[in-house]
């Protein structure tokens, strides 16, 4: 189900004034740097995801250390979600047939309802999808260390709620991460022109990495 929409476009307009103000942007960035940062010793500190540790639906730990070096598409759904979630899924195999033989890039797919999506459920989940191996990883795991990474790293919103009607809130935004674990860019994984914009990015974002 979808975020509050006026809480994105909030959360949207702040994180683009915060990195536009980057002096970094202007000169070597080919795609702003989203989020808060601060200066330590005459140095820029960018808003960075946190270590995280989670299980795919092989059963295989991915963690901080599966994307070093990696371009990656993080998102946050469920199994038996019926609103968002199967058109967000759709859109995302299009972003792996795009790079399907880019080992460079990968998607990070976060369950919101880890204790109902165990390995088995999310391993037919991604077969009706079509998630490659090493490619695009369905993540269950610690349902508070999964809120967290949502809230505090990728800045978007995952909750439970038993007041909406499938009784999950979760953000419908995927998010273009870096090989640093910077937030790159913020795409409505619902809207088609969006996803391909995303798409564009990742080749944009591909191109930054032999900048000086």
């Amino acid at each position: 189900m979808k975020s509050n929409p006026a809480l994105k476009l909030f959360t949207g307009l702040t994180l683009a004034l915060l990195s536009a103000c980057s002096p970094e942007n202007k000169s070597t960035l080919l795609l702003p740097i989203m989020g808060e940062k601060k200066v330590m010793n005459q140095d820029t500190v960018y808003h960075r995801v946190a270590d995280f540790r989670l299980i795919n639906q092989y059963g295989d730990t991915v963690s901080q250390k599966s994307t070093e070096g990696k371009i990656y598409v993080a998102n946050f759904f469920f199994a038996t979600c019926q609103s968002i979630c199967p058109e967000m899924s759709s859109q995302l195999k299009l972003v792996q047939a795009a790079f399907a033989e880019d080992d460079s890039v990968l998607i990070l797919s976060h369950s919101v309802n880890p204790m109902h999506d165990t390995v088995e459920v999310l391993s037919a989940y991604a077969a009706v999808y079509g998630a490659q191996k090493n490619k695009w990883h369905m993540l269950t795991g610690d349902k508070k260390q999964i809120y967290e990474l949502a809230k505090s790293s990728y800045l978007v919103n995952a909750l439970e709620d038993d007041g909406s009607p499938e009784g999950f809130l979760h953000s419908e935004l995927f998010l273009l991460i870096d090989t640093k674990g910077r937030i790159r860019g913020m795409y409505d994984g619902t809207y088609a022109p969006d996803v391909q914009k995303l798409i564009k990015d990742i080749i944009l974002l591909k191109k930054e990495k032999i900048k000086p």
